[in-house]
């Protein structure tokens, strides 16, 4: 994925991520804000530190 994908897909996680935790109004406990906010911060690290799975560019398939 594009670093610019994960940059936009990154901040729009965190933001939902926030907005679901402290908006007054939000549709979750108010007991496991804290707990979204976590998941949505490993949600993103975890984007950005393990690569697609993929073959590269020199690598070469054996035919069967």
């Amino acid at each position: 994925m594009p670093n610019d994908v994960k940059a936009a897909v990154s901040a729009v996680t965190l933001v939902v991520a926030a907005v679901l935790a402290f908006w007054s109004g939000s549709p979750i406990r108010p007991e496991l804000s804290t707990f979204v906010v976590i998941v949505a911060v490993f949600m993103v690290a975890a984007m950005w530190i393990f690569p697609e799975a993929g073959v590269k560019k020199g690598d070469v398939r054996k035919a069967r």
